[in-house]
């Protein structure tokens, strides 16, 4: 198959970013709403989410490979044999803030697929273009990279490992907070999202099946959290560009380490766990 053919497909969305919505991000952060009405950076991965029946969604909760139009030769993204797809990076740039009670329009264009040969088996990247406009307004740009890889095998040591006897150093930082992200949280961050990928809620799935150590911590909830640690450092909506890219799990029940300094260029900012491996890096102008 002539997986070329699928650069260039575009598809709509339309939201509304409604006060429930905002209650309900602000209560799974654990944050006071602001009197302006104006929505943290970040809402935006929670509008314009996957809709698809619970009737057509696959074992790992991703919308199955049939041929009833979701992964068919008529769908937007690709269909690709391998059975794993995993959100991989995001570059970000905020254009306008996003305020409650917006009428959202999210277009999204396949830009870019990319095929190779990875340690475990075949790999492709897929690009996809977001532009989400709140009130007709361009607010956020966002170019997010998929990664399709093959299904792990039954026998594969679980990732990531258990930490060990190191400990992140916070000295090198200029911000520093740290947080245990449970089941609750991820459990809130999948409803806002909704998002139906087992390995976020099932721990024998994400066990057995996808040999995760444990319950796997959402990439844009992570990115998040970030992004609110550069909130708390620079103040409400002032992060012009924001770009991320995930480097290890991070497991639920695992103390993750957030971190913020400035660069020549910017900001760089970084997730760890607590024996310093790291889960996410990022970089951000304001």
């Amino acid at each position: 198959m002539n997986y070329e053919d699928w650069i260039g497909r575009e598809a709509r969305a339309r939201d509304t970013l409604t006060p429930a919505l905002a209650a309900r991000f602000f209560a799974t952060f654990d944050l006071d709403a602001p009197e302006s009405r104006i929505m943290p950076q970040g809402i935006h991965f929670c509008l314009c989410t996957p809709e698809a029946p619970t009737a057509m969604l696959g074992k790992d909760g991703h919308p199955a490979r049939d041929a009833k139009g979701v992964h068919s030769p008529a769908s937007f993204l690709p269909p690709f044999p391998m059975e794993r797809r995993m959100w991989a990076s995001s570059a970000i740039e905020f254009r306008a803030p996003l305020p409650v009670g917006a009428a959202i329009e999210r277009i999204s264009r396949v830009v870019s697929i990319k095929q190779k040969e990875g340690s475990s088996g075949p790999l492709a990247f897929v690009d996809v273009a977001h532009e989400t406009h709140a009130n007709g307004t361009l607010s956020v740009i966002e170019t997010q990279t998929l990664v399709y890889r093959e299904a792990a095998a039954p026998d594969a040591s679980l990732t990531p490992p258990e930490p060990g006897e190191a400990r992140f150093d916070t000295s090198a930082w200029d911000a520093h907070t740290a947080l245990t992200p449970d089941p609750r949280l991820l459990f809130r961050y999948s409803a806002l999202t909704f998002n139906t990928h087992r390995i976020h809620y099932d721990a024998p799935y994400a066990r057995g099946v996808e040999r995760y150590r444990g319950l796997v911590v959402h990439g844009p909830l992570t990115a998040s959290l970030l992004l609110q640690l550069a909130t708390r450092e620079l103040g409400e909506n002032r992060v012009r560009t924001f770009a991320f890219r995930g480097m290890s799990p991070a497991i639920a029940g695992d103390l993750l380490h957030l971190a913020m300094r400035e660069g020549q260029e910017g900001y760089e900012l970084g997730a760890f766990a607590a024996d310093g491996r790291q889960v996410m890096g990022a970089a951000a102008t304001a």
